[in-house]
């Protein structure tokens, strides 16, 4: 997707790093206990991200406030999500905010900050809720905890994963587990690692944690596709060094082993690269990895691949997607010319910059010993097919797969074009949908091109699971809660009868 909200949330990086869980007592007469799960999830020179599950074991509340001492005078929350956020000394108050105040019995909810420190960075040891001390325990019980007041049970909004994501790899034209099961993708986008780090504000947008992953599993997710910054990645000097190299690989790392382990099939992506481009659909006149360019840069992309592909080289449950949305044609001027440096790179007509091809990039990637499923998309920002056969790079492994963006403004957004250029590649190899949407905050158009990808056998992705404007542009939901946009509620119905 090229058109997005830049508004954000200075979030921090996701790496396992110290865990305290304490319970809460009550607050009134009302039976009162919780578990808090705080973590600091990153940690740099000056600076981490903390992130706090709270687990409401008492009686249901209509809202609820937080409270911990930091035990170092340096330690500061500078930025938080999902709650009201307050220092006094080394005092830290996180009050509900209106859409997550409610927390019935045994129901979670997730929030989080970013952080300064000076010195030492120790975890808090004491929290209270509403006010009150933690004693360990329920206190003052009206019903049952496991109860609701009506007597019935209560739900709690985590899934409980039956298993890992499972190891994949293309068969014909499907993809399929070790055990030769088919298994389709269908998901989501989670946008925010391709720009918040080149724009300083952190390494993503919002939670990424486990609180997070719940609500995607409430909608019964099985495919979530992360997009990246090729600078981000390789930490170069245009990148702030908290949110870049290490930080940010290990941030990626993690949140990708994370979803593996909730069963989720993780896509991996080079969504915002760099090198210069002015031309044609410029989307900025940025050398840096600020908007999204043409082609893979001949620069960076293959470095960024090795890294990326020798991360995850073992874990063939994880997905490599080389590119977000190639518009080569645009800058070459018609389409053969396109599509040879779609495949081959080097020097494009009317791209500045020396281009990475598809066939290099995935030699690349095997170069490391990598066996991950291979994704490639197509012309015209990944909506045109058409020659994706004819252009097809060779894997020694056969293990390759095409992808398509769907958007009701795209060209190629009627049955008659997804017959004729869809359908074709999808007969031959697996296909995904990896992004689909509409500009209208609706969801008339997806329902009939999720039918016809039914249909076909293909699967497909929204976009995207962020809480921003649904009419600036295509958001699943208004909170990280998962509570789902008018938009975003076509997508949830469908995976609830599609996904296993």
């Amino acid at each position: 997707m090229r058109l997005r909200t830049m508004a954000l949330l200075a979030a921090g990086s996701l790496t396992a790093a110290g865990t305290l869980v304490a319970a809460l007592p009550p607050a009134s007469a009302a039976s009162v206990g919780c578990t808090v799960t705080y973590k600091i999830a990153s940690q740099w020179t000056g600076g981490f991200q903390g992130d706090v599950a709270i687990k409401n074991l008492g009686d249901p509340l209509s809202s609820w406030t937080l409270g911990f001492d930091f035990p170092d005078s340096g330690q500061k929350v500078t930025q938080g999500w999902s709650a009201t956020w307050s220092q006094s000394g080394a005092h830290v108050t996180a009050a509900s905010m209106s859409w997550n105040g409610p927390l019935a019995t045994n129901a979670s909810t997730g929030i989080g900050f970013t952080g300064s420190y000076t010195g030492s960075n120790p975890v808090p040891t004491a929290f209270t809720l509403n006010g009150v001390a933690c004693t360990g325990g329920v206190t003052t019980p009206s019903t049952s905890p496991s109860t609701s007041p009506s007597g019935s049970p209560s739900t709690s909004p985590t899934v409980t994963p039956t298993g890992p994501a499972p190891a994949l790899k293309v068969s014909g034209n499907k993809f399929v587990t070790t055990s030769g099961a088919e298994r389709r993708l269908y998901g989501v986008n989670r946008s925010g690692g391709e720009f918040a780090c080149i724009q300083g504000n952190g390494i993503w947008d919002g939670p990424m944690d486990q609180s997070s992953i719940d609500a995607m599993r409430g909608w019964k997710i099985r495919t979530v596709r992360v997009p990246l910054n090729e600078e981000c990645w390789l930490g170069t000097a245009n990148v702030p060094a908290a949110y870049g190299g290490a930080n940010y690989q290990t941030a990626v790392k993690n949140y990708v082993n994370l979803l593996v382990q909730n069963g989720i099939t993780p896509i991996v992506e080079m969504h915002w690269n760099y090198g210069l481009y002015t031309g044609t659909s410029s989307g900025c006149s940025d050398v840096k990895a600020t908007c999204q360019k043409p082609m893979p840069d001949a620069q960076y992309a293959p470095s960024f691949w090795t890294g990326v592909a020798t991360a995850f080289k073992g874990n063939d449950a994880v997905i490599l997607d080389l590119f977000n949305e190639p518009y080569p044609e645009r800058a070459t001027g018609d389409a053969t010319s396109g599509w040879k440096c779609w495949r081959d790179g080097g020097t494009c007509n009317g791209i500045g910059y020396q281009v990475a091809g598809f066939q290099g990039l995935v030699n690349t990637v095997r170069a490391t010993g990598a066996t991950n499923v291979i994704m490639i998309g197509g012309l015209a920002y990944s909506n045109d097919l058409s020659q994706w056969l004819t252009y097809k790079p060779t894997d020694p492994l056969n293990n390759l797969a095409a992808f398509s963006h769907i958007y009701n403004f795209n060209t190629c957004a009627n049955t008659t074009c997804w017959n004729s250029q869809l359908a074709p590649v999808a007969a031959q190899v697996p296909l995904t949908l990896s992004e689909i949407g509409e500009n209208d905050c609706a969801h008339g158009f997806i329902d009939g091109l999720m039918d016809w990808a039914d249909t076909n056998k293909v699967g497909y992705l929204g976009w995207t699971w962020n809480t921003w404007d649904c009419s600036s542009g295509p958001s699943l939901i208004s909170n990280h809660n998962g509570t789902a946009t008018n938009f975003g509620q076509g997508i949830k119905d469908r995976l609830a009868r599609v996904s296993n």
